[in-house]
């Protein structure tokens, strides 16, 4: 899971914008940000560079985890 829709909000960025510096189609954000589809690592760390934020940043923490 991810939080690029929140962080895009946050800053008051579109996810036209993100697409267009991705070189990603819209639905593809649209996907990333709907958690419908999770970026790969190389394009999770390209948006965190864009989005001047850590990658990190970018992931939801899961505190249900049990192993």
């Amino acid at each position: 899971m991810n939080r690029i829709k929140v962080v895009l909000e946050d800053k008051g960025i579109k996810q036209v914008w993100l697409a267009k510096k991705l070189g990603k189609s819209y639905n593809m954000i649209n996907s990333y940000a709907q958690n419908r589809r999770q970026p790969s690592i190389e394009d999770l760390y390209k948006i965190a560079k864009l989005l001047n934020v850590e990658a990190r940043d970018l992931l939801m923490k899961n505190a249900n985890i049990n192993d």
